[in-house]
């Protein structure tokens, strides 16, 4: 009967080991060594992103290899605010791992995966649990641009729903078939939300992923305050939107350069 028990018990091990790494995940190559200074960057902007309450234990940013576009990089499965350069793997755009190193990965890193493979033009991906956005994916009320630094917003934010992808899920993008619908939600906007869930937000750029990231958070937060006012709420409109865009593109680094400035000087070390 012992027997019967170890045996039982070294089968359901072996079937957790293979259901977190599939036989038939292969193990690709790696795309090289990634310049110090972009790595810091990722680092600093998960440090960043939970300075500004809009990521916590959860959540995750990545951001594709410069060297290949079929590669990208992102932190181990670990609360944001704990990652070092140590702690970030390289995945090919099917989400496996180059040298995980026993290394446990996200469960939602098909969300970047996917995105990286329909977005050329993406070459970073946040994915928040930001409390202000919550409310607009699980309702009717669509998130729109209500000040400037949320112009971005525009044309329109899209919702995606597990549900209508998978039905009844555990409503984790956690296969690359839901990584795909999110993506495919997506489509060629900024940001999507993820309704029950969170959102994704998507730059050219680390530092423009986190300004969208927190300013997609903050303009939810505002846009909430005006509806509770009552009234008439005036958002901006797409012309509006696509000139203060140009603008943003200039100076959203000097919110970047503070930012990391101030989770530089708190990191161990410094």
């Amino acid at each position: 009967m012992a027997f019967k028990r170890r045996a039982v018990r070294l089968l359901l091990t072996v079937s957790l080991v293979l259901a977190l790494h599939p036989a038939n995940a292969q193990t690709p190559a790696s795309a090289g060594p990634v310049d110090p200074a972009l790595m810091q960057d990722l680092v600093v902007a998960n440090r960043v992103l939970t300075d500004l309450n809009v990521i916590d234990g959860f959540g995750h940013v990545s951001m594709r290899h410069p060297a290949d576009p079929n590669r990208y990089l992102m932190g181990r499965s670990l609360a944001p605010a704990l990652v070092t350069a140590d702690d970030i793997l390289e995945y090919d755009l099917d989400s496996n791992p180059v040298d995980a190193r026993g290394r446990a990965s996200f469960l939602e890193r098909f969300i970047h995966g996917e995105i990286y493979k329909a977005r050329p033009d993406v070459k970073a991906v946040v994915h928040t649990h930001s409390p202000g956005i919550i409310p607009f994916g699980a309702s009717n009320v669509p998130l729109r641009p209500i000040f400037h630094l949320g112009a971005f917003l525009a044309p329109d934010v899209p919702v995606f729903d597990i549900r209508d992808a998978a039905g009844t899920t555990n409503m984790l993008v956690s296969t690359p078939q839901l990584g795909k619908a999110l993506a495919d939600t997506l489509g060629s906007r900024n940001v999507a939300l993820m309704r029950g869930h969170g959102s994704v937000v998507v730059a050219a750029t680390i530092p423009m992923a986190v300004f969208r990231a927190h300013y997609s958070n903050v303009n939810a937060q505002l846009q909430s305050q005006a509806l509770a006012l009552g009234g008439t709420v005036t958002y901006l409109q797409n012309d509006e939107s696509q000139k203060t865009l140009a603008v943003i593109d200039q100076i959203h680094g000097r919110a970047w350069d503070l930012w990391k400035r101030a989770a530089l000087e708190k990191m161990p070390g410094k």
